[in-house]
């Protein structure tokens, strides 16, 4: 049976990936580059401003607000080491109260506060979040170069976690095997294998463990 064919940037069925962050990855960076296929130009290089809503009671459900649109992404499963993870909500700054007490803060896993109002602005929002024990707003800065190693989709970024700067790497794709594949190519095997959840966590002081390197 013929493998689907990953294509950056279009929707495929949930995906498995591999991803660490650590202070370098230059040995796997410089063979990722070089097993790369050609790809489009417009993923040579991406930056975006983001802000990720940690919640100290899950670590299942990840929720980040990029350009007014919050997405909201669940775990799946596990399988080699590999996490997979399927998208659980998308909406739109103004939100709805109804959205807020049914969808965002369930995924959150948290006590719901107390909404006097039908509609809430994105500042409105932070500043919920902002007074919450058990929730925290935190501003990741990403800039990503774009690479295709054995038909998995890849990336190395710089990125800055509450202006803390730190290296991720990655591979996704839908077949396992590929990722395993890329994982010894680019020389990553035997590196942590750590979620945004998991490294922001960490970086911010959450959770008492180092990043990869």
């Amino acid at each position: 049976m013929t493998k689907p064919e990953m294509k950056i940037g279009e929707i495929s069925k949930p995906r498995f990936e591999f991803r660490s962050f650590g202070q370098s990855f230059e040995e796997s960076t410089k063979r990722m580059s070089r097993f790369s296929v050609p790809i489009p130009e417009k993923v040579w290089e991406r930056e975006s401003e983001e802000i990720y809503i940690l919640s100290k009671t899950n670590d299942i459900n990840n929720t980040k607000i990029r350009d007014g649109k919050m997405d909201i992404k669940t775990y799946v499963q596990t399988v080699d080491g590999l996490e997979q993870w399927n998208p659980l909500m998308k909406g739109e700054f103004p939100i709805e109260k109804e959205v807020l007490v049914k969808e965002v803060f369930p995924a959150f896993k948290v006590k719901i506060p107390t909404f006097n109002k039908d509609v809430y602005t994105f500042d409105e929002f932070m500043a919920i979040i902002d007074a919450h024990p058990d929730l925290q707003g935190v501003r990741v800065y990403k800039q990503r170069f774009g690479y295709m190693v054995n038909n998995t989709l890849c990336e190395v970024g710089n990125v800055l976690i509450n202006g803390a700067k730190v290296v991720t790497i990655n591979s996704e794709s839908t077949e396992l095997e590929d990722i395993k594949k890329t994982i010894a190519d680019c020389k990553l095997e035997g590196i942590e294998n750590i979620n945004y959840l998991q490294a922001i966590k960490r970086v911010i002081g959450w959770i008492n463990k180092p990043l990869a390197n």
